[in-house]
């Protein structure tokens, strides 16, 4: 299993990214997956996951309105849109995804497998 986060870089406050997560090793259309973010100095803290095959979305109430994630399942990528973006957002954002299939996702720590990161900076 492999998971590669791309996308990231430093953006204006009001800009906007796209992140990737490309998986690899795994059929990703069946798994959840999410989106975290640790800043410096913080916890790591969910942000958005999506549910196996098309299922639905959960979004961290700081980024609700803000961020869209989604799925391509025939590229096995998920995305992390991310608009109206803000210096609070700055962390380095990480997607993870579970060992068992077809489980409902969460924003609590309890991914199995992990990326290795990208950096998000909102800075004038």
């Amino acid at each position: 299993v492999q998971l590669v986060e791309s996308g990231g870089g430093l953006v204006q406050p009001g800009g906007s990214l796209r992140l990737s997560c490309a998986a690899s090793g795994f059929t990703p259309s069946y798994y959840a997956i999410g989106w975290f973010r640790q800043a410096p100095g913080k916890e790591r803290e969910g942000v958005s996951c999506i549910n196996p095959s098309a299922g639905g979305t959960i979004y961290a109430d700081s980024v609700k309105g803000r961020f869209t994630i989604s799925r391509d399942n025939g590229k096995s990528t998920v995305y992390l849109q991310m608009n109206s973006l803000k210096p609070e957002d700055t962390a380095v954002y990480f997607c993870a995804t579970r060992r068992v299939p077809w489980r409902s996702c969460g924003l609590r720590d309890e991914y199995d497998y992990w990326g290795q990161g990208t950096q998000v900076t909102v800075s004038s």
